[in-house]
């Protein structure tokens, strides 16, 4: 197969405009792809930015002729991959060798028929609900909708980049056209349709409350033999030709699910390729977690309220008010680490949250065992509500199993608490893995040949995601792009110390110097929400340039908006430090306000710095902070004719001795701490001037 690779990766060049151009880099990762495959050994690959690694790990992979899965940690390499990088290797291969593949998402992303008929009252989930117009006034069963419920979903629920559906709400549900009957009644007439059943499919963004009520979790799901609607199912449909294809493209979520099921959520597969491989460990380590929300316990009750007779139905109400405590329990411990101590040892707030977890346990465990006394023992066959039923059932013994897992204090996991939304009122219980190697070693990497790549590869990936080091191969391919003439890396060694009065007021004269003599095309990247205002606050009135500011307008507008202007400045946080893609002369600029240290108050990594001890700052701390340093240089240079300056404005880059480690995970550009020759360098590229003229 190694010897293939060549021809058909000119065949592939020829097929894009231009003929392509040539890239060694891409070659040699194809080979080295293909020689661990036939080996079946791990291979862990940085290919810079330009490389065309896609097609590098796709071609021989295809070659294989194993199945594969390929994970992406976002939705624009998915879209990439699905949408162009496999039809173009499908067409070049033609009839030499069938391509077949799909793309799979967390069955909350596709709309559940039986969902939608239990909430229009239809009998059949395939037919228009009723037989009347889906604008119809009355079209909703009441109590199917006030029962619909809209459960956040896990992380691997949802596809990167698009919304999950968000927390329970109350009240009446809004009947204007954009309200939640409103929606509702859209998606009726989209299902009519949709041959996917796709939410991405959609023409508009549904509020989750509507969504939700239309579409189940991988917790609720009965499963296709136990629902009515199963023959019919969008999401069983979509895993059918997952199951048939060669290569299937998954979110790394829905990958992290997989490992943590034991391999019951995709199909059979030999090879797994993880692009974006610097996400993996963090978005494994969530997805072999698990988390709690008050508002999954509230759901879990007035799911289940409305199927119960009698006393019955009072359980439910024991379950919201146990949700009630919790709620007011996480609040003040947002922020820290709980469930450090066994039950019956210790003392304050843990002690008080194992015994609110103890309670929530025994009040779910009873109303599952009620939501299985109300079946008519025969199957529940011929009792409309049976699927409702099973479904909340399900949703019960999740939560039930997910809190005797907390109340089972494991030394080798870390449990904290988060706050997040409009005012910090939303509150999570989380548990992870310290580390996840080990828990990989176990049960993923004896069972695939891996593959792991990406245009930046952590320090220490492949020990800390627990690869084995004699079956584990790592190589860096570099970019094509020349960076030693496109680029600068500028570090100016004169700025104060941050800790100093002043030092903000320095850092704000050094941005706005390198802005004018760019002409604007800067990007400004700032470790915290303070920090890019107070810069956007200074630097706005002192220059004449237009300042865009993250979270004045929404994410894609605002890339947009940069990339059509090229006076135009762009501060952001730490969201833009990855995935932004503005080739041409809209960037010439990367300032980065300070090295991306993680947040030593960070609950999981303050467990990870215990465990490893003294040597804690080089193996946690060091190691993400140039990954996040590379990501954010990364932005400048996306094609072979880009130029401009990475300006770092932390001069621990060249005065502390951790420098030369994240100065190793950049792009090869000359570093300087002349501010003459960066101001000159930026003239000539504002001037259009060739570089060394």
């Amino acid at each position: 197969m190694v010897d293939e690779l060549a021809g058909h990766l000119e065949a592939l060049a020829r097929t894009l405009p231009g003929g392509g151009e040539d890239r060694p880099g891409q070659l040699a990762m194809a080979e080295a792809v293909a020689r661990a495959l036939s080996q079946g050994r791990h291979l862990v690959v940085q290919a810079g930015t330009g490389t065309g690694k896609s097609l590098a790990y796709l071609l021989p992979v295809v070659l294989s002729g194993r199945g594969a899965v390929v994970a992406t940690a976002t939705k624009a390499l998915q879209d990439q991959l699905a949408g162009k990088d496999l039809p173009q290797l499908a067409a070049a291969l033609g009839d030499r060798r069938r391509v077949r593949f799909a793309v799979l998402k967390g069955r909350a992303n596709y709309l559940c028929r039986q969902r939608l008929a239990e909430v229009t009252g239809a009998a059949d989930p395939t037919a228009s609900p009723l037989g009347e117009p889906v604008a119809t006034p009355g079209l909703f069963d009441a109590a199917a909708l006030a029962a619909a419920s809209p459960v956040p979903a896990p992380p691997e629920e949802t596809v990167p980049g698009e919304a999950a559906p968000g927390p329970a709400t109350s009240g009446p549900a809004p009947e204007g056209p954009t309200g939640r009957v409103g929606q509702l009644r859209r998606l009726v007439a989209w299902a009519q349709e949709t041959e996917s059943g796709d939410r991405a499919d959609l023409d508009f963004e549904p509020d989750p409350a509507a969504w939700g009520a239309v579409s189940v979790t991988a917790r609720e799901c009965p499963g296709a033999f136990r629902c009515p609607s199963g023959p019919d199912c969008f999401a069983e449909v979509a895993r059918a030709r997952a199951a048939a294809a060669d290569v299937v493209v998954v979110n790394t979520h829905l990958y992290a699910t997989h490992v943590a099921s034991g391999g019951a959520v995709l199909p059979d597969h030999e090879v797994v390729v993880f692009d974006e491989a610097h996400a993996v460990e963090d978005v494994m380590t969530a997805g072999l977690g698990l988390e709690l929300t008050p508002g999954r316990v509230r759901a879990a009750a007035a799911t289940a309220r409305p199927l119960l007779a009698g006393g019955e139905a009072g359980l439910a109400d024991g379950v919201a008010a146990a949700a009630d405590r919790l709620d007011a329990l996480l609040g003040p411990l947002a922020g820290t680490r709980v469930l450090r101590v066994t039950a019956g040892a210790g003392a304050g707030a843990d002690q008080e949250l194992l015994a609110v977890l103890e309670l929530a346990e025994g009040r779910l465990g009873g109303l599952a065992a009620a939501l299985r006394r109300a079946g008519t023992g025969d199957g529940d066959a011929g009792d409309p509500a049976a699927p409702r039923r099973a479904r909340a059932l399900l949703g019960t013994s999740h939560l039930v199993g997910d809190l005797r897992s907390l109340l089972d204090t494991d030394p080798d996991r870390v449990a904290w608490v988060e706050a997040g939304g409009p005012g910090g009122r939303w509150r999570t219980l989380r548990a992870s893995p310290v580390e996840v190697g080990p828990v990989l070693a176990e049960r993923l990497w004896p069972a695939v040949t891996a593959v792991l790549t990406s245009a930046t590869v952590p320090p220490r990936l492949a020990r800390h995601l627990g690869l084995p080091p004699g079956a584990t191969d790592e190589l860096d391919v570099g970019s094509p792009f020349p960076y030693r003439r496109q680029a600068l890396l500028y570090c100016p060694q004169d700025l104060p110390d941050r800790r100093r009065a002043g030092a903000e007021a320095a850092i704000h004269e050094e941005l706005r110097r390198l802005m004018e003599a760019a002409g604007g095309r800067t990007l400004a990247l700032f470790t915290s929400w303070r920090a890019m205002r107070q810069a956007v606050d200074a630097l706005r009135p002192a220059v004449a340039l237009p300042v865009l500011a993250q979270g004045e307008l929404p994410k894609p507008a605002l890339v947009e908006a940069f990339a059509a202007d090229e006076a135009a400045c762009l501060f952001a946080t730490m969201s833009f430090w990855q995935g932004i893609d503005v080739p041409g002369p809209s960037l010439s600029v990367v300032a980065l306000d300070r090295l991306p240290f993680p947040r030593p108050d960070d609950p999981l990594l303050e467990a990870r710095r215990e465990r490893v001890g003294p040597a804690a700052f080089a193996e946690v701390d060091v190691p993400r902070a140039a990954m996040l340093l590379a990501q954010g240089a990364g932005r400048l240079i996306r094609s072979a004719t880009d130029r401009g300056v990475v300006a770092v404005l932390d001069r621990r880059l060249m005065s502390a001795g951790y420098g030369a480690v994240l100065r190793a995970a950049l792009p090869p550009m000359p570093l300087v701490s002349d501010q003459d020759r960066v101001l000159a360098f930026l003239a000539d590229i504002a001037a259009g001037r060739p570089a060394g003229q």
